[in-house]
């Protein structure tokens, strides 16, 4: 018998990874989005899986809509990938993140306990939950210390899925993924805000320097390719649990804007130092980087990097793009982007 699955936030990175993920399973996919959402179908049919989706109207903040879609449907799997994702805008916006991020999750969960107990739930856990990291890796059992309304936000609805495994029988598992990357990413986000400003750079479409914050937060960079395996693979064990989905290694902002100033043939000499600081490109003499005071964030998050062993040991999950890997493969995409026009 086909499974079902459901994937909320199925317009967004990850999203279409998963799906055709599923798809390949021999899983029949509903894809659920926000109706008037700014993100639209293209990473959808980038991908080529949209007319193989069956997509259905969603709002976490709706819950009358998300009974009636487990009342109906009563899917094998959901996967929560839905949220107001961006750091940054939490703090313009931390209300908004915590009913989406938080109440949001509480009504998935309301919604499976009455209406479809046999659902399994996979919820999109964050790395900014350990925030002011308490220890170095972190693992799934590392105190948490959220730095934002974000983190907060996912911090609740991390533990609504425990408390609720544990009292009523839901199965909910939670991924704390750190940051996963790839040419499907936001624009909002960091990594695509370099690869493609050093596309139109490289392809002559701008000469204004990128402008970034902290450059030397460290991040645990992997592909999110790899990572929804992960949280296949997690729905599929017989028990419900957490598993920190990462690769174990750490790098700057900094390297990752070297890694992609390298794939583009340009040089970079770094000048001056914290606010001050600027990429020069020595082939030309002029400023393509420099630091702008006003993309720190209120309380920054200044290093994450995971342990996934308990993952590798009992999922048998594994790495398969490396960082530099990953920066090539962005950076390649934004410039075919840049010359067709469609960056």
């Amino acid at each position: 018998m086909t499974k079902t699955a459901m994937v909320s936030g199925v317009t967004g990175q990850d999203g279409g990874y998963l799906a055709k993920f599923l798809l390949e399973k021999g899983y029949r996919v509903f894809g659920l989005y926000r109706r008037g959402s700014t993100d639209t179908f293209s990473k959808l049919r980038e991908h080529g899986i949209l007319d193989r989706i069956e997509m259905l109207d969603f709002d976490l903040l709706e819950f009358s809509n998300i009974c009636r879609l487990f009342k109906r449907y009563a899917p094998d799997e959901f996967y929560n990938l839905a949220a107001q994702s961006f750091v940054a805008a939490s703090w313009e916006e931390p209300i908004y993140t915590t009913q989406a991020d938080g109440m949001g999750v509480l009504y998935i969960l309301e919604a499976i306990r009455e209406f479809s107990p046999k659902t399994r739930l996979y919820q999109a856990s964050t790395s900014e939950m350990f925030g002011k990291v308490q220890e170095t890796p972190q693992t799934e059992s590392t105190p948490f210390y959220p730095r934002s309304p974000y983190g907060i936000s996912k911090l609740m609805a991390h533990w609504a899925c425990v408390n609720y495994s544990e009292s009523f029988g839901v199965f909910a598992s939670s991924g704390i993924l750190f940051n996963h990357e790839s040419p499907m990413r936001g624009k909002e986000f960091v990594t695509r805000k370099i690869t493609s400003h050093f596309a139109r750079l490289f392809t002559g479409q701008t000469e204004e320097p990128l402008e970034l914050g902290n450059m030397n937060a460290m991040r645990d960079w992997g592909f999110s390719g790899d990572y929804v395996e992960m949280m296949w693979k997690i729905l599929q064990q017989d028990k419900p649990d957490t598993y920190v989905i990462a690769t174990g290694e750490t790098h700057t902002i900094k390297e990752f804007v070297e890694e992609v100033s390298k794939r583009c043939g340009f040089e970079l000499r770094w000048e001056g130092s914290g606010v001050n600081e600027i990429g020069v490109n020595t082939k030309t003499g002029k400023t393509i980087v420099k630091v702008n005071p006003k993309f720190y964030r209120p309380a920054e998050v200044d290093m994450l990097i995971g342990n996934p062993e308990k993952a590798r040991r009992e999922l048998s999950w594994k790495v398969k793009v490396t960082f530099k890997e990953l920066c090539a493969m962005m950076i390649d995409a934004d410039i075919e982007r840049a010359k067709k026009g469609t960056l």
